[in-house]
């Protein structure tokens, strides 16, 4: 007898994780619930206080505070912050201000952009308020999502939206939708039969999940988790759980700051110690340190980082890609393996009738078909359209429909036949529908036919063979032979290993509608459908495959079907042998078990969220930059574990989009070829900028560190290497962060994911430009005090005016070295001609504006003064052209072997 549990308060004892295994009696026995009354209004309200609202915890917006102080927490920003605090200790308040100018600057432009991100990422979050049809006090009521709790009886129907965890008691040809969730492209037929403990999520069919969508039918279920107690709370948590990765891009430029530390650091110490040591005046080497320190930290560096990778995430938004981090921008620049969803990413989500086999021979029907002529042909399409409870709005050879994608599948290949189901049950009334059962595994319809009924039949290939017992061929129907048997039955095997979806179709006549539907059939063909691949995939995986990148598929499908999509869009070439495809089954993750047969793993099929997020740590364990695309609820912490996480933005759940650092607005998988281009693009811009400021501040670095050696007078004063630093530094280097990359980029393998911004090499050639830049500035200082006679502050505004236009030359020191000299990305770059002409006046400036002249201690130099400077600022743009003409070739052969190595 059940009680009611309002009066008994009895707390019900079932386990979420468990309601599949239970019979329907037993777990409306643990919920401590009736089925035909439901919970009373009291019962409920302390299940509630006890279990709290059925909600989900949404990831934390991101504070505007929050994003401002995130500007901040850079080790150059910090490093900027050092140098403006030595300035005011020592007095220099001109350079201190100018400094906190920089460090404002800085921060205002990463927060407007940033926030910008945010804001778009949040404008594709629409929540709308969810209602649930629930039984209470034995009458049904509509009530609001958040208010249901363990033990509520729901009553759903087609086009409801699941809002509970329910373990199905009652129903009536109930399908659901459930890919956000498993991952499946078709609906799962529901059951009530308990099931084994071991069962897979996406064959609990006596379950439907929070999230998902009914399709078809009706039914009852008794709610055995709410909240957080989900599957996709579960999943959230797990999302919640997950640390952010940074980016490899912060992880270096914190590198760098660390590097730039310890010089400025090391150079300072040694040089003031020495000059103390030598006697030297210590107000003198304590100015020699703020000039030092000025010098060695590039002020411009964080704000041209932060415009660089502002101008990536809006050029990547023109191609649908929104970006959620600035930090993200160059992820995918790094990226060397993209583990990809197939439902809905590489394909369509979209059933689509490709094939039919009758006894006449197979035909193709992707496009419209003549059935005319064609007996067994014409029937399979008119049985396929019969046997159907779906339907198809205008415009059918588009497949859009209301019901079960398979059977909008179907009506609209009657429609590309020209046969349509309004016009056929015209002449063939339906009286009856026998629907589709978990146990027959075929579904039939009755119509009226000239005093007879038609039974149109539909079903599993197994099940609907068994029920015939004649075949429909070319010149009539005949005894179905055991030969004729046995070939049905390969045929719809090979079908279902080529990865389709099977049918047969069956029909006979029957002179009373109560007649069983299931016997003395006759076999008329079988049907098979596909999600087919987008039409963009094939060639963005190729690209990607040309680009040295992994692009391997993660999905919830069955193995063929994973198979068969896979060969289709080229990640699996026809006839290899050596491809490998591992079933969850199969799949092993555990600590000391042999990873060699998961590194080779082409695809991944009837995989679960855990293993995703496992395979995402495995890639990330060998070292390897992973990106992870996907759109459903059980791609979540897959997208936020991985480097780069690529949720889609039409089909995307909310929790998706929320976990990934980038939304695809159009859901292209091409769009992910454009945004690592534009990603390798950044980083190559970003490298020029750094190997060009660094290479500035390490020839202002060793003017200042020589002079002081040898006694001699200041070449640069810090005043002045601070101007250089904030603006004839900063436009050139901006510029460099603007430029369109050059056409191969694409063709070369992606960087060592653990290789510096500023590598060894690098290094080497910011000290030999540094050193050239040096050796003509000090020259030029020299040669102005011996030869011209000019005196020390003259002298020192040659020696300004030659560093600072030896600068400017020195961008074109930046192109590829496999690039021509007067073609490349350099010189083609119109933001670095127009940076040269701004920097070049305002240096004039200067000179001539007496007020600026004066803040500087800039002089005139005269004509004998600017024919040196000239002269002297040439020479490293000179020199350095010569050392890239000498490197060439050997640079030449380095891309060359990558090419091999790649193929």
């Amino acid at each position: 007898m059940m009680h009611k549990a309002g009066e008994l308060n009895i707390v019900p004892d079932v386990k979420p994780n468990s309601a599949w295994t239970c019979t329907v009696d037993d777990v409306l026995r643990q919920q401590v619930v009736a089925r035909d009354a439901g919970l009373s209004t009291q019962e409920a309200k302390i299940r509630r206080e006890r279990d709290g609202y059925n909600v989900l915890k949404l990831v934390k917006k991101r504070d505007p505070w929050q994003i401002l102080l995130e500007q901040f927490k850079s080790l150059i920003v910090l490093l900027l912050i050092s140098a403006a605090i030595l300035s005011f200790v020592f007095g220099d308040w001109v350079e201190g201000v100018a400094v906190v100018i920089v460090i404002i600057l800085n921060a205002a432009i990463g927060f407007v952009t940033e926030i910008k991100a945010v804001r778009s990422m949040e404008a594709l979050h629409r929540l709308t308020k969810i209602t649930a049809k629930v039984r209470r006090n034995h009458e049904v009521r509509e009530i609001s999502a958040d208010q249901i709790v363990p033990g509520d009886i729901v009553c759903v129907e087609g086009g409801d939206l699941v809002s509970a965890d329910l373990r199905l008691v009652q129903l009536s040809k109930l399908e659901a939708d459930e890919s956000s969730l498993t991952g499946e492209s078709v609906p799962t037929k529901k059951s009530l039969a308990p099931l084994p403990q071991n069962t897979l999520l996406a064959d609990r069919k006596n379950l439907l999940f929070t999230g998902s969508t009914i399709t078809r039918g009706s039914g009852e279920g008794v709610v055995v988790a709410t909240g957080m107690k989900t599957e996709i709370g579960q999943i959230s948590t797990l999302v919640n759980e997950t640390e952010e990765k940074r980016t490899p891009l912060e992880r270096q430029l914190d590198r760098l700051g660390r590097n730039l530390v310890y010089i400025t650091l090391l150079i300072t110490v040694v040089v003031v110690g020495a000059g103390i040591f030598g006697g030297k005046n210590a107000l003198i080497m304590v100015k020699t340190a703020i000039a030092l320190a000025v010098a060695a930290i590039p002020e411009g560096l964080a704000i041209i980082s932060t415009i660089a990778l502002a101008r990536g995430m809006w050029r990547m938004a023109k191609r649908n890609a929104l970006i959620n981090r600035l930090s993200a921008v160059e992820t995918l620049g790094a990226t060397n393996i993209i583990l990809t969803d197939k439902t809905g990413t590489l394909t369509e989500n979209q059933m689509t009738a490709t094939k039919i086999i009758v006894a006449t021979g197979d035909v193709d029907v992707h496009g419209d078909f003549d059935v005319q002529g064609n007996l067994p042909l014409a029937r399979a399409v008119e049985i396929a359209v019969l046997c159907n409870n779906g339907a198809l709005n205008s415009g059918g050879e588009n497949q859009s429909g209301v019901g079960d994608p398979m059977e909008v599948a179907l009506l609209a290949l009657g429609a590309r036949a020209g046969i349509h189901r309004k016009n056929l049950v015209s002449q063939r009334t339906e009286v009856r529908e026998e629907a589709f059962d978990s146990e027959s595994m075929m579904m039939a319809t009755f119509h009226e036919l000239k005093g007879q009924f038609e039974v149109a039949v539909k079903g599993a290939s197994k099940k609907v063979l068994d029920a015939c017992s004649k075949e429909l061929t070319g010149k009539g129907e005949n005894e179905l032979s055991t030969e004729s048997r046995t070939h049905w039955r390969n045929q719809a095997v090979h079908l279902a290993e080529q990865g389709y979806r099977v049918l047969s179709l069956a029909t006979k006549l029957v002179d009373s509608v109560d007649e069983s539907p299931y016997c003395n059939l006759t076999m008329i063909g079988l049907v098979a459908l596909v999600d087919p691949p987008r039409k963009d995939v094939r060639q963005a995986i190729l690209q990607c495959q040309e680009a040295g990148i992994r692009v391997i598929m993660v999905t919830g499908d069955q193995k063929a079907t994973a198979l068969n999509v896979a060969k289709a869009v080229g990640l699996i070439s026809e006839g290899d042998g050596k491809a490998v495809v591992i079933n969850a089954k199969e799949l092993d993750l555990s600590k000391g078990s042999d990873k060699s047969e998961i590194f080779r793993a082409a695809v991944f099929s009837r995989v679960s969220p855990k293993q995703k997020f496992g395979l995402v740590s495995l890639y990330q364990e060998q070292g390897f930059i992973v990106a992870m695309t996907g759109d459903g609820v059980n791609d979540a912490p897959a997208l936020k574990k991985a480097d780069i996480g690529i949720a889609m933005g039409k089909r995307g759940t909310q929790v998706a989009r929320e976990a990934a650092a980038m939304v695809l607005r159009d859901d292209a998988f091409s769009s992910i070829v454009a945004s690592i281009q534009q990603g390798r693009i950044i980083f190559n811009n970003i490298r020029k900028f750094v190997v060009y400021l660094l290479s500035c501040n390490m020839s202002e670095i060793l003017v200042v560190t020589i002079a002081a050696f040898v006694s001699a007078p200041l070449p640069l004063l810090p005043l002045q290497i601070l101007f250089l630093n904030l603006v004839t530094d900063v436009f050139p280097a901006l510029a460099l962060g603007m430029g369109e990359g050059e056409s191969h980029i694409m063709k070369i393998p992606p960087r060592d994911a653990k290789e510096a911004i500023v590598s060894r090499k690098h290094w080497l050639r910011i000290g030999g430009y540094g050193l050239l830049i040096t050796l003509s500035v000090l020259g030029a200082f020299f040669l102005s005090m011996r030869w011209a006679q000019v005196g020390p502050e003259r002298a020192v505004t040659v020696s300004f005016l030659t560093i600072s236009f030896a600068q400017l030359w020195h961008v074109f020191n930046m192109r590829d070295l496999d690039s021509g000299f007067f073609r490349n990305d350099i010189t083609r770059n119109p933001f670095v001609w127009g940076a040269l002409v701004l920097s070049t006046f305002l240096l004039l400036l200067t000179v001539y504006l007496r007020p600026l002249g004066e803040l500087l201690r800039v002089r005139d130099p005269g004509v004998y003064g600017w024919l040196l400077i000239l002269t002297a600022s040439i020479i490293p743009l000179v020199m350095g052209q010569f050392w890239s003409w000498m490197r060439r070739p050997f640079k030449k052969r380095i891309v060359k072997r990558q090419m091999i190595s790649l193929e």
